[in-house]
């Protein structure tokens, strides 16, 4: 059942990010150009993504999940050197490739070989992040 819904989820997830162009590199360079051809629709989808997140937090407090022992904890709200970086290379890679990792996996179908050579790019960022981060921050990881 947990599969089944993962899948259902991944799904929507997937459709909605191609629905609303988040897998058009164009589109995502254009949201971060702000002295050129700036364009605005993606913050509808970013504020379309946060307000229902707001909500869930606030819904799953207290309770707890169907298919899980228990929901994900709440992100650490300080801001330190790792998430500062994390922010900034995460950025540069968003504005430099005009992907994310969702739309990234969602546009495997049809994104060529630079597709392709961002999942790899991404997954080693994955793997090298950790050791990083236990250098930068010596506080446990709240995953």
């Amino acid at each position: 059942m947990r599969i089944f819904v993962a899948f259902v989820v991944g799904s929507l997830f997937g459709t909605g990010l191609l629905i609303s162009g988040m897998t058009d590199t164009t589109k995502v360079q254009g949201w971060l150009d702000l002295f050129g051809d700036w364009d605005p629709t993606l913050a509808f989808v970013m504020g379309g993504a946060i307000l229902p997140m707001a909500l869930a937090w606030a819904w799953t407090k207290g309770r707890r999940p169907v298919l899980a022992d228990a929901f994900p904890a709440r992100p650490d709200p300080r801001v330190g050197p790792n998430l500062v970086l994390g922010s900034t290379l995460f950025g540069a890679g968003w504005g430099l490739s005009g992907l994310c990792p969702g739309p990234a996996i969602a546009s495997l179908g049809f994104g060529g070989t630079g597709g392709v050579a961002f999942l790899i790019a991404m997954l080693c960022g994955m793997m090298i992040a950790p050791p990083l981060r236990s250098r930068l921050d010596p506080r446990p990881s709240p995953v």
